[in-house]
């Protein structure tokens, strides 16, 4: 009888699958009062750090980082698209007016101002996707602090560890071509003998590699 592969095993909501509670409860948000930065936070779940604001009417609030940001830094990055000129590099993009930051909010990550017209704007992702968005949206200038994190090796396999856990990852994770056949739909000699692609209506135990994917393999 074969076993439960990790789709089924990760809803059944256990603490292998879970985030720990014990984590900061930071919540991004832009307010249309200015204010300054008054310490720099290292965020688990999160790859830019995050700032803490002190707002000028002595309320607080948390951003996401822009590279060169230091602590009594006056905010001013964040601006309504209709602001900020073409051609800059922008971050944590409203993808409504008032959604709060929602695009680009990984470390490194930044899209690009391509075009504006009476009330939209259209920007490059970086996925060199064009999107068109009310020009209302607020944005922040620059790009999230943190990039090149990646470069820095890990050396121990219990560093990695720690950083899958804090954010709910199974590690080390075996991958379904090199299980048995009773435990995954890939496992076997045949590696991994179904097609990768699979229905969106298909049973969870089913459910694994490309899931209702428009097109496969790489793009020429």
């Amino acid at each position: 009888m074969g076993k439960r592969i990790i789709a089924q095993r990760r809803g059944r909501g256990s603490p292998t699958y879970t985030i720990p509670k014990k984590r900061l409860d930071i919540r991004i948000a832009y307010r249309d009062v200015g204010g300054r930065v008054v310490d720099i936070i290292n965020d688990p779940l999160r790859n830019p750090p995050v700032i803490k604001v002190a707002y000028d009417d002595n309320q607080t609030g948390y951003l996401i980082a822009p590279h060169g940001i230091s602590v009594n830094d006056r905010v001013d990055f964040v601006k309504p698209l209709s602001s900020i000129p073409i051609g800059s590099k922008i971050f944590g993009i409203e993808t409504y007016p008032n959604s709060g930051p929602k695009m680009c909010r990984s470390a490194g990550s930044f899209a690009i101002v391509l075009s504006k017209t009476k009330d939209k704007c259209v920007i490059q992702l970086p996925s060199r996707k064009k999107k068109e968005l009310n020009i209302n949206c607020r944005a922040s200038i620059g790009m999230p602090a943190g990039d090149g994190f990646k470069e820095k090796p890990l050396i121990k396999a219990g560093k990695k560890w720690h950083i899958m856990h804090a954010r709910g990852k199974l590690y080390p994770r075996t991958s379904g071509s090199a299980m048995n056949a009773v435990d995954h739909p890939f496992g076997g000699s045949t590696k991994p003998g179904k097609a990768k692609t699979v229905s969106r209506h298909a049973p969870p135990g089913r459910k694994v590699g490309s899931i209702s994917s428009k097109r496969t393999g790489k793009k020429k």
